[in-house]
């Protein structure tokens, strides 16, 4: 019964005290693409990506409610950080879900200035309002009802102590006339969070491993726990004693949210951890240099090498862009091709021939037409106009010794090549429903792919791509330019297995060269992937999207049309900056894939008659 109660208490104290408006909300990812558009037109760093900010303590003064309810004790407010711009997880603060939408769109507004200004954030922020209306006007009245309803909701200063109540005029002064207010006076009790502006004082999560060097920091494999709530964290020292408690006194029993300086065994699983974590609110963080996640690395080692793929030379030697210090790293990658060492020759699976049949006919609807060449000095008929022509210069006295007096009919080609590259690392292994991993799909894109172009006889390749590390970048041959589609390519890609980890980079810049060395007119470098570049080593967050950005740039300088085909549903925020506008596609549906790519290959061919 007092359970009852209580549960029925809290929910009318909460429901009393709360300010927000859960009937209007609105989330983050119905914003996301929206906020990043803006971020970046309005000139905030094209790298940034746009992730969840967490709650932070609201030290401003609570309402009697607010404080027997025990809400309102954090707060989630906008900021930029070194790396993403962190917006609120939802908004409900007003009852209209357009306004909570239109907060989004400032906040991505006002970071897109601001972002990079040091300085007091009482006068960075009116500084970057100014900005933005100055720059934008058509935002001026959205801003005017955000003011108008943020206003309303902020305490009244006349029910404030006197130092409260002149902060509090200050900062409605400085909402209503951006910039006429110089400093915010010094006041006892901390102002009314200000949701119209960034974070004054925005928290810094500790140093990343991978900056520090750290030996077994997360790379790319964990798992993707998209959607939970992000927590602040703070940097410990790691404790060295190996024994636990020996007994306790219940009422001094920690609770999940009080660091303890204690050595925790890694035993226990992923489940247990996260669940500890969804119930605290600061994650203390020690250096070690063990993790969890240590064990499947050990795993994901390279096999023994009569049971490798046989390498093909010793390898190339590629640059690698590094961001944090803006330059080219020469002959920093190792890129080394391979060919499967079994694979016996098969025919079409079964179950792709209906639709390769079908594609074949689409496509060889594609294929030039026979045209008829005159005057040629072999042929399969006699040129009439030639010969009438020739016999008239004969009795004028003006014949030529070379008697072009044929018509041969050849067919024409299109000057075109493409080389798809294939992502073939670990994730690949993932089910995208009970039938099939993205591994399959990818195989049997790679098939329907092969056989439509074969079709049309257009030059390609097929290569995959997998890396463990910078020294060992694998490229596995499927099909050179130089070779016809046969069935040994056919099981070259029916022995595909996913591999290690995905440095897109030096991928990308392997392939360039192929295409490069092609004297073709039109050469087409489509990427088949289904994340982010990623790898053991700092190849990981900003530094590797920014290498893969600068190779592609480096393909585009060759003359080259690089395109991205990604099944990755995150691959709206990051791809406009890797490939642009234009050079990508997201499909919702991987189950798809094999259907869509020949006809996508047909669609961007077209541009180029």
């Amino acid at each position: 019964m007092e359970e009852v109660v209580g549960r029925l208490w809290d929910r009318l104290i909460t429901g009393i005290a709360c300010s927000h408006y859960p009937q209007a909300m609105v989330s983050l990812e119905d914003i996301r693409r929206d906020a990043g558009l803006l971020f970046r037109a309005f000139g905030g760093d094209a790298g940034f990506n746009l992730e969840p900010s967490f709650p932070t303590p609201n030290p401003a003064r609570r309402g009697l409610l607010q404080r027997v309810a025990g809400i309102e004790r954090h707060v989630e407010l906008a900021w930029c950080d070194d790396r993403a711009l962190r917006l609120p997880r939802s908004l409900a603060l007003f009852p209209d879900a357009d306004l909570n939408r239109d907060l989004y769109l400032w906040l991505a507004a006002l970071a897109a200035v601001g972002s990079g200004r040091s300085g007091d954030w009482f006068a960075v922020n009116q500084w970057s309002t100014r900005q933005v209306l100055a720059a934008w006007p058509g935002l001026a009245a959205r801003y005017h009802r955000l003011l108008a309803a943020h206003l309303g909701q902020r305490p009244d200063p006349a029910k404030l102590p006197p130092d409260a109540a002149a902060g509090e005029q200050v900062i409605r002064r400085a909402l209503r006339h951006p910039g006429s207010e110089a400093a915010y006076p010094l006041a006892v009790e901390p102002p009314f969070p200000v949701y119209l502006w960034l974070h004054p004082l925005p928290p810094r999560a500790p140093d990343d491993a991978a900056a520090n060097g750290d030996a077994g920091a997360p790379a790319g494999g964990s798992r993707n726990h998209a959607g939970r709530g992000r927590r602040r964290a703070e940097r410990v020292r790691d404790p060295k004693g190996g024994a636990g408690l020996i007994a306790f006194r219940l009422e001094s029993l920690f609770s999940w949210g009080e660091y303890a300086h204690l050595d925790r065994t890694v035993d226990e699983g992923d489940d247990d951890a996260q669940r500890v974590v969804d119930d605290v609110e600061v994650i203390s963080v020690s250096r070690n240099r063990q993790t969890v996640s240590g064990a499947l690395r050990f795993d994901l080692d390279l096999p023994g090498a009569e049971h490798d793929d046989l390498p093909l030379g010793g390898g190339v030697r590629l640059p690698e862009w590094d961001c944090r210090q803006g330059r080219l790293r020469t002959e920093h990658c190792l890129v080394q091709p391979m060919v499967a060492r079994d694979a016996p020759d098969c025919d079409l699976p079964q179950r792709l021939q209906r639709t390769s049949r079908r594609l074949r006919r689409q496509f060889q609807a594609l294929q030039p037409a026979r045209r008829w060449l005159s005057r040629q000095t072999e042929g399969e008929e006699i040129d009439i106009d030639a010969v009438m022509n020739f016999h008239v210069r004969r009795r004028t006295g003006a014949a030529e010794g070379d008697m072009r007096l044929y018509r041969q009919c050849r067919q024409a080609e299109r000057d075109m090549a493409c080389l798809l590259l294939a992502d073939l690392s670990l994730s690949t292994d993932a089910w995208i429903n009970n039938d099939a991993r993205v591994i399959d799909v990818i195989k049997d894109s790679l098939f329907l792919f092969s056989e439509s172009l074969a079709a049309v006889r257009d030059r390609f390749a097929v290569y995959g791509f997998s890396s463990r590390n910078r020294d060992h970048v694998r490229l596995h041959l499927i099909k050179s330019f130089h070779e016809t589609y046969h069935a040994g390519v056919r099981g070259r890609i029916e022995v595909l297995r996913p591999g290690f980890y995905t440095r897109m980079g030096a991928a990308i810049r392997y392939a360039t060269r192929l295409l490069e060395d092609l004297p073709i007119q039109h050469r087409l470098l489509v990427l088949l992937t289904d994340g982010k570049p990623n790898d053991l080593d700092c190849y990981e967050g900003r530094y590797g999207t920014e290498d893969t950005r600068m190779a592609v740039i480096e393909a585009r300088r060759g003359g080259l049309h690089p395109f991205c085909v990604t099944i990755d549903e995150q691959g709206q925020d990051y791809l406009p900056h890797l490939f642009g506008a234009g050079g990508f596609v997201v499909m919702r549906r991987p189950a798809e894939l094999p259907d869509r790519l020949p006809a996508l290959y047909a669609q961007l061919t077209g541009r180029f008659r």
